[in-house]
């Protein structure tokens, strides 16, 4: 595995790339993670927890995960790139450029997710990375989520 030191601007912009690295390992979604993150939050919304209303009434035929929780899971995700960022005191979460919720997520189903990097700058406090990932229910044609972060590795 190759070892990019976050310094290393030039090495680390050649992996700019309109091409997703391959998808991580799945992470499934059973109703009881929808149920936590429903308490953790206090989105309460029947949509997500609420069964036997969701049969009827919900387009879906049955609970959906929060975008939210979808978005959450994005630390959770193992990666298997070829290379790996090294040297950084640590990585701060700077925000993020875009976020859309294009596809459900059902209960019980599994996601995975794939990253791309789209810049990289040099800043005073460290290297700013900017990444795009897709969150994807396995199987399916579309992404469950497109989130553009923004990630700052710290000197």
């Amino acid at each position: 595995m190759e070892t990019i030191r976050f310094d290393e601007i030039e090495k680390l912009r050649a992996r700019i790339s309109d091409q997703f690295g391959p998808w991580s390992k799945p992470i499934p979604i059973p109703q009881e993670k929808i149920n936590q993150f429903a308490d953790v939050t206090g989105d309460h919304q029947w949509i997500h927890i609420d069964i036997e209303r969701c049969k009827p009434e919900s387009p879906f035929g049955g609970p959906v995960a929060h975008g939210f929780l979808t978005l959450s899971l994005l630390p959770a995700f193992e990666f298997d790139n070829d290379w790996k960022v090294i040297g950084y005191r640590n990585v701060v979460n700077y925000g993020a450029n875009k976020l859309r919720f294009i596809s459900p997520v059902p209960a019980g189903a599994s996601v995975h997710a794939r990253q791309r990097i789209v810049a990289v700058e040099a800043r005073p406090q460290g290297t700013q990375v900017t990444t795009e990932s897709q969150v994807q229910v396995v199987g399916a044609d579309k992404p469950a989520l497109i989130y553009e972060g923004i990630f700052l590795y710290v000197k």
